[in-house]
């Protein structure tokens, strides 16, 4: 299994200071931004051995006035580390705030730690 949520945590701290993997706990601080890997199995196995790993991302942005440039933020970032955004879309949310989730899908050598997509 690969595991690369050190790496994305890293890559979106760089571009918002309230980054999480688990349900924001500081609305103070907008905007918040969630990500959570809602998938790591296993694409090819072969010599008894993990090639490589499917890897899904779900990234949740909340904001008080707008989720735009955070989602375009969030997008530059994923797709530098070689993801490809799957799913965009705002969500209603009863608190009153911007709530956008966004999705990400790569395929991952386990080896060679290289990234490409099924589609």
């Amino acid at each position: 299994m690969i595991n690369v949520k050190d790496i994305v945590y890293k890559e979106l701290s760089q571009k918002n200071k309230n980054v999480s993997d688990a349900y924001p706990q500081n609305w103070a601080d907008l905007p918040a931004v969630q990500y959570v890997e809602e998938e790591n199995k296993v694409a090819d196995f072969t010599d008894d051995k993990e090639q490589s790993s499917f890897i899904r991302y779900r990234i949740d942005i909340w904001d008080n006035k707008s989720t735009s440039q955070t989602a375009c933020d969030v997008d530059e970032v994923m797709a530098g580390l070689g993801f490809l955004r799957t799913s965009c879309s705002d969500v209603p949310d009863p608190s009153g705030l911007k709530h956008k989730q966004m999705r990400y899908e790569a395929i991952i050598d386990c080896d060679k730690q290289f990234i490409y997509h099924t589609s």
